[in-house]
């Protein structure tokens, strides 16, 4: 998957667990609760599964469960809402290339599958 260029500068990675999926069809940004806060190795490490995430074919629902908001020390970069069921995903953020802005991924991908897990396990029990 193709992170914006500003995903290099991530310090922090708040994980959301997004409440209202239908409102993404058209949204401008990202709605939901702050399910966990992702600092240093295990945001760089989420970075990197994303960005492993190979490209796959795009069913028509997205009604994504969860997303993330990427922050560097002083503002966010960028959002991404994932659909695990249509295997879509939108990027919002500034300056973002048109071609960026949705994207389609393998959601059954070993990438995916540990992002879904690594997500997942900040639900509490």
């Amino acid at each position: 998957m193709l992170l914006p260029l500003t995903h290099g500068k991530t310090e922090l990675i708040e994980v959301v667990r997004i409440t209202d999926p239908a409102r993404h069809l058209g949204s401008q940004d990202l709605v939901g609760d702050t399910a966990a806060i992702w600092a240093g190795d295990q945001a760089q490490q989420a970075l990197s599964l994303i960005a492993d995430l190979p490209g796959g074919e795009l069913y028509r629902c997205f009604l994504p469960g969860w997303g993330i908001r990427a922050h560097d020390s002083t503002d966010q970069l960028f959002e991404i809402a994932f659909c695990f069921r249509c295997h879509g995903a939108r990027v919002w953020g500034p300056d973002l290339p048109v071609e960026q802005q949705a994207q389609t991924f393998d959601a059954q991908s070993p990438a995916a599958m540990e992002l879904l897990r690594r997500f997942r396990s900040c639900l509490p029990d």
